[in-house]
């Protein structure tokens, strides 16, 4: 079974965040949710982005790899929206990533000075018309990312929410998401330690 360590999205650490966390505990892997936030959570996206702004995405970041500093190195990195900065930075520089699964989000390799590790297979997973994964850049860094390498995977699920597995709320989407968590239990059991 896999270690985890899961990283909230700009919402906070909510409780759809939480669910996810249970749907892979109860398939027997050990998940780590930190609360980036420091226990605030927001109703709606552009609030919860104006805090990370305020706080600062760099502040935020560092919290992340502090995370990490008590966990073993064998982990997974997993990420949804904001939670992907912390998590893809971990996997690009801390030795011993098993793997890394991005959720609506995914930055440039450059932007962690890093290329990406060979042989660290990878998850990214979005809406095809999700405007803040499609219009900010994230689907091309995406793309770039996955690119000619078989153990790296992007999935585009139909419609545009950019939380669609945030359970609880408007934009979930439980077909995409049952598709989704699928995926990931299959790609964490698949892992080879």
């Amino acid at each position: 079974m896999a270690e985890v360590l899961l990283f909230h999205h700009a919402l906070g650490l909510t409780e759809g965040v939480s669910a996810f966390a249970d749907e892979l505990r109860r398939a027997g892997h050990t998940v780590h949710v930190p609360d980036l936030y420091e226990g605030r959570t927001f109703e709606d996206l552009e609030a919860g982005a104006a805090y990370a702004q305020e706080v600062g995405f760099d502040v935020l970041t560092e919290r992340g790899v502090r995370a990490a500093d008590s966990l073993p190195r064998e982990l997974v990195y997993a990420g949804f929206s904001l939670g992907v900065l912390p998590a893809q930075k971990l996997a690009q520089t801390r030795a011993g990533a098993l793997g890394a699964l991005l959720l609506s989000a995914c930055v440039t390799e450059s932007a962690f000075d890093r290329v990406w590790p060979e042989g660290l297979p990878i998850q990214v997973h979005a809406m095809e018309e999700d405007p803040f994964f499609v219009d900010d850049g994230d689907l091309a860094a995406a793309r770039e990312l996955v690119s000619d390498a078989e153990d790296r995977e992007l999935f585009l699920y139909a419609g545009s929410a950019h939380l669609f597995a945030e359970r609880g709320s408007a934009s979930f989407a439980p077909e995409a998401t049952d598709v989704c968590v699928g995926r990931v239990l299959g790609f964490l059991a698949g892992l080879k330690a």
